[in-house]
């Protein structure tokens, strides 16, 4: 059977594939002639930067694993201005790590078409908010593609690349957790020659200051510009291929991007047939000519779309400035927050048409409530053997639960859940050792102040962030904590992968897709910052690390632990394909004097109770053999009954 990776590279123009939208997407880049591809990995954008990672070689395509999304963008953007067509690839809320960069480079323009493909997340399903990277395109005057299946996924992006040639703009490719994550029969289309032969594309960069730097006199020029251009785009985008009108009635239904798809089910559902549909691809610019034709004939219109009403604002502000009367609803039938179902499409239009739905979903609703109370709640938690549980463990004992405990944005966020407790504040990527910062000087003063507190009246503050975390924003924000010489203690949790979303490689590793990269120290670039205490352990030996911290603590300034040991799962998995067994513990019943200290207090998924014996247990297909569990037990309960090796 073939691989998905080597699907998406098959030179056969016309084959019916089943792929997932993001691996659909990276067809497409190669269908579009994409020379750079750079990204940091952020769900549920991932897939598409693990494929691209895979195929971009053999393609001839450069394709990096960028330190943040801001990064990513610069080099992408570089490239297009070099001729080359590029995209970058990022989650909503990296968006926000780029905005800077981004917003900026709307003035100037692009040569080499470039796409920016973000995967927004609606209903937060891995993620701190649902904001509409809709409305934030609206607000920069970039144009907005946004596919209701995954051939369009596929097909959008040379469509994109196109456009964003023609106008000198780059385009958003927005997804959802849904249209990403989603798999589709999708038609291959021809690759180019210079993809099936993997030659590698370079651009020509040519000097034009008064385009490519950002000083006022310059800018201030450009912003005329970038309105023309979004006019042009409104009027591209009402004879695009992604657009359509469909179906005859006296009332309408517009749906953007994946809401097309519910509003089709919604519509089988109810048995409506009657209803004249605005299918639109480009919620960004809404195209003012195919909207007109629309709307003729219709007595009122329903608008429905996932989060913001961005579509919805567009055609209300365009009709009431030429006096249409047509009733338009939008926000006040179709909710404003979490994602599109078919069952929100089903009650939104049945208000809309004045129907019965044709199930009760409150009597649903109260059966799921009465049911979901006999179910046990199975809330996430750390792997088995996942150094970070150690490290918490350790942090909590050595700094007591009276500390504050700021941290950071990846698997190691679950530490907030019990028994471990080591997670007080979580706010953005590398927003750990910032808060802890700002902790320090609102509660205990700088060290440079002769009016601080020290000693017991000094609050403990320890932040803990990911190896990935460190190098994607927590620089800026370590810089700034010995500038100004705060006194925490900063606590890298090194897994030696960017595990959350999917084992990627980071500076920390020195692997790269395209060849051996440089890798780069945790503790040199603390020690060359200025940290006043830095010091390396390994999360396996719980001891070390204790004692390791209370050094820190200890110090006055700024500390950096680095706490490294490989990812339990990703370790696994590499044992697992080897053919290498690891080590596994079991309970001594003897010992054990049910304390239950190993699950109270540790928390390992592998520990069980069994109320039988009044004993802990170990489920062996669960232990990875870390030994943890063996050292904080008090009786020594836990006994290793198996070697080797992790």
């Amino acid at each position: 059977m073939a691989k998905v990776t080597d699907i998406v590279l098959w030179d056969k123009p016309g084959e019916r594939v089943l792929l997932l939208g993001n691996q659909a997407i990276a067809r497409g880049a190669l269908e579009g002639n994409i020379a750079v591809f750079a990204a940091y990995p952020g769900t549920p954008s991932s897939e598409l930067t693990d494929t691209m990672a895979i195929v971009a070689k053999k393609a001839g395509v450069y394709m990096e694993y960028s330190t943040n999304e801001k990064v990513a963008f610069e080099t992408a953007l570089s490239a297009s201005w070099s001729g080359l067509r590029a995209m970058t690839a990022m989650k909503h809320v990296g968006l926000n790590v780029a905005m800077d960069s981004f917003m900026t480079v709307t003035y100037m323009g692009v040569n080499g078409g470039f796409v920016v493909m973000v995967a927004d997340d609606p209903s937060m399903w891995s993620s701190q908010n649902e904001q509409d990277t809709r409305a934030i395109a609206k607000n920069a005057g970039i144009p907005v593609l946004e596919p209701s299946s995954v051939q369009e996924a596929k097909d959008m992006v040379k469509y994109a690349f196109e456009v964003s040639e023609k106008y000198g703009q780059m385009v958003i490719l927005r997804t959802t957790t849904r249209s990403s994550h989603m798999r589709g029969d999708v038609v291959l289309g021809e690759l180019p020659e210079e993809i099936k032969t993997g030659k590698r594309k370079f651009g020509s960069f040519k000097k034009n200051p008064e385009r490519y730097v950002d000083i006022p006199a310059f800018q201030r020029k450009k912003h005329p510009w970038l309105l023309e251009t979004v006019e042009k785009y409104r009027e591209e985008f009402a004879e695009s291929p992604f657009n359509w009108i469909e179906g005859k009635g006296n009332v309408g239904i517009i749906a953007p991007g994946l809401a097309y798809a519910y509003v089709k089910e919604a519509l089988a559902w109810l048995g409506v047939d009657n209803v004249k549909i605005l299918k639109l691809g480009t919620p960004f610019p809404v195209p003012y000519k195919l909207l007109e034709k629309f709307l003729d004939g219709l007595e009122r219109v329903l608008i429905v779309e996932e989060l913001e009403p961005v579509v919805e604002e567009q055609v209300k502000t365009w009709a009431y400035d030429r006096g249409l009367r047509i009733p338009i609803h939008g926000k006040d039938l179709v909710p404003r927050v979490y994602e599109m179902t078919t069952r929100r499409a089903v009650e939104a239009i049945a208000k809309f048409l004045g129907l019965e739905t044709p199930v009760n979903f409150e009597e649903i609703d109260r059966k799921y409530e009465k049911v979901q109370a006999m179910v046990p709640p199975r809330p996430p938690s750390l792997c088995p053997a996942c150094p970070h549980r150690n490290t918490f463990y350790a942090i909590r004992r050595a700094a007591t639960p009276k500390a504050i405990f700021p941290s950071d944005i990846g698997c190691y966020t679950l530490g907030v859940l019990p028994p471990l407790k080591t997670v007080d504040t979580t706010i953005a990527m590398g927003g750990s050792i910032g808060v802890a910062h700002g902790l320090s000087i609102a509660l205990n003063g700088s060290v440079a102040e002769e009016q601080r507190k020290t000693g017991k009246e000094k609050k403990i503050i320890v932040a803990t962030i990911g190896d990935s975390t460190f190098f994607h924003t927590g620089l800026p924000a370590l810089a700034n904590a010995i500038y100004n010489r705060s006194n925490v203690v900063i606590v890298v949790l090194d897994n030696l992968v960017t595990a959350m979303t999917g084992d990627q490689p980071n500076p920390g590793t020195g692997e790269t897709p395209h060849g051996p990269g440089r890798q780069i120290k945790i503790e040199e670039v603390a020690k060359a910052m200025g940290a006043d205490y830095v010091a390396v352990v390994d999360p396996y030996d719980i001891k070390a690390v204790e004692r390791t911290i209370k050094e820190a603590l200890a110090v006055e300034g700024v500390s950096v632990v680095v706490a490294r040991r490989v990812c339990a799962l990703y370790r696994i998995g590499q044992l697992r394909r080897a053919g290498i067994q690891w080590p596994l513990y079991q309970v001594n019943e003897e010992k054990c004097t049910g304390c239950k200290i190993c699950i109270n207090a540790y928390g390992c998924p592998a520990i069980y109770w069994d109320a039988e014996k009044k004993k802990a247990k170990i489920d062996p297909t669960m232990c990875w053999g870390c030994g943890g569990c063996a050292q904080v037990c008090p009786f020594d309960a836990f006994e290793k009954v198996r070697e080797g090796e992790l």
